[in-house]
């Protein structure tokens, strides 16, 4: 029987409160195959990032498990490369050296001229050459934001993980980007599991999209599988009819099957002013 490239089975987690464990996820079932492309969407405090977490080996699952390639994931591995939102480039070396100690904590045992050729590379492909030397405080935070990809890249990892990569950029930089992910995960045909609310964003890039419930103990609602050919262009996709209609399916998973409620006031205790509190929320 084959098996999945990566897969999340029964995969649970709860967090020590002082009123006992909180469940934030439960029974999340995926199984993603080489060189997908995932987004994970939902509202705030719906586990995305403890699901990136628990792939990532950050945290530990309390139920289930994760196994890639079969071996089961139980702690960071450079197999595993981490995009996060904020770029977390160390600020005291230049973007080269960024890079370059990350190719450095990789597995593969390369020469001083293959560590530059391969550093550089991998700038190319975010096109950054041109600011090799210089400092995080003298880029963009769009530029800042693709040497973070790079580092990733840098340490061929099997899986590409990004928490909500350019949720921080304004919107011409965030296409860009988005565009830029586009290209890379054409050439390299890496698997990519990437964090977003940005509905747009999840149909472009996805070859599926897991739409998660609301919390606590929540779990995969619903996949949406994104059947668009490649390459996809932003423009032409605009007036799509398939784009259109999986941008509708997500968006009435999120505003209509998981709108959120506010909690009625405790002080309204009869039937008749629930029914009311409840009533005008709606």
């Amino acid at each position: 029987m084959q098996t999945s490239h990566l897969e999340l089975s029964q995969v649970g987690i709860d967090f020590p409160t002082a009123n006992g464990p909180f469940t934030a996820l439960q029974d999340v079932n995926l199984k993603i195959e080489k060189g997908e492309f995932i987004s994970l969407i939902g509202h705030s405090g719906c586990g995305k990032s403890t699901v990136l977490n628990i792939v990532a080996g950050l945290h530990q699952a309390t139920h289930g498990g994760v196994l890639l390639d079969n071996q089961e994931v139980n702690e960071p591995g450079p197999e595993r490369a981490v995009v996060f939102q904020n770029h977390s480039l160390l600020p005291w070396l230049s973007v080269y050296k960024n890079v370059e100690l990350a190719v450095k904590q990789s597995k593969q045992k390369r020469t001083k001229a293959e560590i530059k050729d391969w550093v550089e590379h991998n700038l190319e492909l975010v096109h950054m050459t041109h600011a090799i030397d210089k400092l995080p405080s003298e880029i963009s935070g769009g530029m800042k934001q693709r040497v973070g990809i790079a580092r990733a890249l840098s340490m061929e990892p099997k899986v590409l993980l990004m928490d909500e990569p350019f949720g921080a950029l304004d919107a011409l930089t965030r296409a860009h980007l988005q565009d830029s992910v586009m290209e890379i995960h054409a050439e390299l045909g890496n698997t990519v599991i990437m964090i977003t609310h940005d509905v747009d964003e999840a149909v472009l890039l996805s070859d599926r999209i897991v739409m998660m419930t609301n919390g606590p103990e929540a779990t995969i609602g619903e996949i949406l599988h994104v059947d668009l050919p490649r390459p996809r262009d932003r423009i032409a996709m605009a007036d799509n009819t398939m784009y259109n209609k999986y941008r509708h399916q997500v968006l009435q998973f999120l505003y209509e099957k998981q709108r959120k409620v506010e909690p009625v006031n405790p002080r309204k205790t009869s039937k008749t002013e629930v029914k009311a509190e409840v009533k005008k929320q709606a």
